[in-house]
């Protein structure tokens, strides 16, 4: 839709994706942060470019309510049939440069690796000053590219990525950090591979893929968060 800003691996490859989120944090290191800053139970969540809804059902256990918002419309179909069973969970076509939600209506705003990377996000932040509520908190995570076995070769899949600048960004508009360890863990090694093909460009993938054996990768992230 209008506005939005393509995400090419799971615009183009939704099914290698999943594999992705299922092997992304396997001990909770991020739910666990998050909680302790901010728990959402009993409350609304708003996760901006939720894809197809991997997340949604995690946060409808305790949430009062859900609004997931995602610019492809395929995605956000398939995000609305993860969730048809639960009737607390909403899905709406949206990009976050215009969140299709009312005024002071959201508790917990989550943004993983969606949009919100630092510098020219300042049309989705001014959204979140419009829709969060007083006392809320807004999460983004987005990757720590000084430190993991991940960190290097991202910083030479984007060579523009400047965590320095990105940290300054950040604390300009009023967000914290905490740098947390995670990883993925994949179930195979095919897995592995087929999710390194999708986040890398063919010759940095096949780099990459030589020059790690198993079916774990050490990868560190940053949690930003503000309160509201």
């Amino acid at each position: 839709m209008r506005g939005a800003i393509p995400s090419p691996n799971i615009w183009r490859h939704p099914d290698v994706y999943e594999l992705e989120n299922r092997a992304v944090d396997p001990d909770g290191v991020l739910e666990r942060a998050m909680r302790e800053i901010r728990d959402w139970a009993g409350d609304v969540v708003l996760d901006i470019g939720c894809g197809t809804g991997f997340h949604l059902p995690a946060f409808a256990d305790t949430a009062s309510s859900v609004v997931g918002v995602e610019p492809h419309r395929e995605n956000a179909r398939q995000a609305q049939r993860r969730v048809a069973a639960l009737s607390n969970v909403d899905v709406r076509v949206g990009v976050a440069q215009s969140l299709p939600v009312a005024d002071r209506t959201i508790g917990v705003a989550h943004a993983r690796w969606s949009y919100f990377f630092g510098p020219g996000c300042e049309p989705g932040l001014r959204e979140l000053d419009r829709v969060m509520r007083r006392g809320g908190v807004a999460f983004v995570i987005d990757n720590d590219a000084t430190r993991s076995f991940f960190a290097p070769w991202f910083r030479r899949s984007v060579p523009s990525y400047d965590p320095e600048r990105v940290e300054r960004f950040w604390g300009r508009h009023g967000f914290a950090r905490r740098s947390l360890d995670m990883g993925w863990r994949f179930g195979s090694r095919a897995d592995l591979e087929a999710v390194v093909r999708i986040e890398f460009a063919s010759a940095l993938a096949d780099e990459f893929i030589a020059a790690h054996s198993g079916l774990e990768v050490d990868y560190a992230v940053n949690l930003w968060w503000r309160a509201y």
